[in-house]
């Protein structure tokens, strides 16, 4: 099965001369539908970076990203929509969750959707299904100052899924949660990835989170070390 996800000697260098710092140094990963990916490290390994880049957010300085078959960087950016790539086939979960506190729940799912001119029945259904499927129906008309973290941390993965995208980039989407909750909310991503075929990625310092993934990486100071296959 090809990979969805294809990343090749990815460099990202910030400043120059003595000011100069390798963030991230060649780094390779390829990632399969329906595969779970972790990406382990220290502050400051790199980590961060790594999903910036991938996602298209922030520039390399060198390598090479394919994402669904399309090649999108190679040593440059290509004729891309970058922003329209990000939209329909990137799903981000933060740890800040970056819900907007002005809309409620359902509001902060149907956004994702509005965003691509999806604003028919079926995207309003739609984000419906994704809030009660992540067991949080009951909260769709309230805004997130009223959520527990565990519920912000489900309404983000529900508008991360809103628009089916083919890679899923989780940024320490436990940070903010106690241990039973990260644990919850990482096993809600493993069962995510196989019912949705999606590609994920998940970066965290705690190995303890990502027990049962295919594959985990150590990022170590902006390198990337063969991962452990079937953690």
């Amino acid at each position: 099965m090809s990979a969805v996800l294809r990343v090749h000697n990815l460099t990202k260098i910030y400043g120059s001369g003595e000011t100069m710092v390798t963030a991230l140094d060649d780094a390779c990963l390829e990632v399969h539908p329906a595969e779970l990916v972790a990406v382990v490290g220290p502050s400051g390994s790199g980590k961060t970076t790594l999903l910036t880049c991938v996602g298209c957010v922030k520039d390399p300085t060198s390598g090479f990203i394919e994402i669904d078959g399309e090649v999108v960087y190679d040593n440059g950016w290509k004729k891309v929509d970058l922003h329209r790539l990000r939209r329909e086939k990137i799903g981000f979960v933060l740890q800040t969750f970056n819900l907007i506190p002005f809309l409620t729940t359902w509001e902060n799912v149907f956004i994702a959707m509005d965003l691509v001119a999806k604003r028919d029945q079926r995207a309003k259904t739609k984000a419906n299904e994704l809030l009660d499927y992540l067991q949080v129906g009951h909260r769709l008309r309230n805004y997130p100052e009223n959520l527990s973290g565990g519920e912000k941390q489900r309404v983000a993965i529900a508008r991360a899924l809103a628009n089916d995208p083919r890679v899923i980039l989780a940024d320490e989407p436990t940070a903010q949660l106690d241990t039973e909750r990260g644990k919850n909310v990482m096993e809600l991503i493993r069962k995510l990835a196989r019912e949705k075929n999606s590609a994920v990625i998940v970066v965290t310092h705690d190995r303890r989170m990502v027990e049962g993934f295919d594959r985990i990486y150590m990022l170590q100071d902006g390198k990337m070390i063969n991962p452990d296959v079937h953690a």
